[in-house]
C-alpha cells in the first residue's frame, strides 16, 4: 500500500478519514480535537514528536486496518447529531455522576497522601457543571436549527435563517468551550500521571482513574464530531440554504 504523505493534512482532518489515528494521537497526547486545526507536523513538533516516525504509525495502522473503525465523514449529518446526542450526551449525564461519587470516596481516603485528588475533583466536578449548560444549548439551539436545515434541505425547500444570523456564532461559542474542556482536562491528566495509578491506590482509586480516562476518551471522540465533522457540514449546509 503506497505510503500517505500526512504533511498536508491538519490532524482533525486525519483522524476524521481515519478514526484510529485517534489512538496513535491519544497515545502521543496529540490533541486531534480541539486543536484538530493544527498541521500534522506542527502538532508532533508540538509534543516534541518526530513527524515522521509518527507518520509511519499511522501508516502501518492504515495498512492493517481491518474496516471496524466508523465512517463518520460519510453519515449524514442528522445521523451524526443522533450519534453525539445518544452517545456522548447521554453518556455524559449518566457516567458523569458516577465517576464524580467514586472519586468524592477516593478522595476522602486518599487526599492526605495525594493531595492532588482534591484539585482533580474540583476540575471534574466543574466539568459536568459546564459540560451540562454546554449541551443544553446544542440540544435547545444549535442542533433543532440543523436538523430543520438538513430536513428542509431532502424536500427541496429553504429554511428561514438562523435567528442570529448564522450558526457561524453559537458554533463559535460551542468551540470555545470544547477548547476550555480540552485544557481542564489536560490538567486532570497532568494531575494524575496520565491517569496512572500510584502504587499505594486501592482498587476503588484505580477504577476511578479509569472510568476518569474513559470519559476524556469519550469527550475527545465528542468534540472530534463536532469541531472536525458536524460544525464544517453544518457551516456548508447553511451556505447552500441561504444560496
Amino acid at each position: 500500500m503506497k505510503q500517505k504523505n500526512y504533511n498536508s493534512y491538519t490532524v482533525g482532518q486525519i483522524v476524521a478519514g481515519n478514526f484510529d489515528a485517534a489512538k496513535v494521537f491519544s497515545r502521543y497526547r496529540i490533541d486531534f480535537c480541539c486543536h484538530g486545526h493544527i498541521p500534522f507536523a506542527e502538532a508532533c513538533r508540538n509534543r516534541n514528536l518526530d513527524p515522521e516516525a509518527v507518520a509511519r504509525e499511522l501508516n502501518e495502522l492504515q495498512e492493517n486496518a481491518n474496516g471496524n473503525a466508523p465512517d463518520f465523514p460519510g453519515w449524514p449529518i442528522d445521523l451524526l447529531i443522533d450519534y453525539v446526542l445518544k452517545i456522548h450526551h447521554r453518556g455524559i449525564r449518566a457516567k458523569g455522576p458516577q465517576t464524580e461519587a467514586l472519586l468524592a470516596k477516593v478522595t476522602e481516603v486518599h487526599a492526605k497522601n495525594h493531595p492532588e485528588l482534591l484539585q482533580v475533583q474540583t476540575l471534574f466536578r466543574d466539568s459536568l457543571r459546564d459540560l451540562e449548560n454546554h449541551l443544553s444549548k446544542e440540544e435547545n439551539v444549535l442542533f433543532p436549527y440543523i436538523y430543520e436545515m438538513f430536513q428542509a434541505k431532502e424536500e427541496g425547500v429553504k429554511v428561514a435563517k438562523f435567528h442570529c444570523g448564522t450558526i457561524l456564532h453559537p458554533i463559535k461559542v460551542m468551540e470555545d468551550e470544547h477548547s476550555h474542556e480540552g485544557e481542564r482536562f489536560e490538567r486532570i491528566s497532568s494531575l494524575t500521571n496520565g491517569f496512572t495509578a500510584p502504587e499505594d491506590a486501592c482498587a476503588s482509586f484505580r477504577l476511578a482513574l479509569q472510568q476518569l480516562k474513559q470519559f476524556e476518551e469519550a469527550l475527545h471522540e465528542h468534540i472530534h464530531l463536532e469541531n472536525n465533522i458536524i460544525f464544517p457540514k453544518a457551516l456548508e449546509l447553511e451556505k447552500e440554504q441561504t444560496a
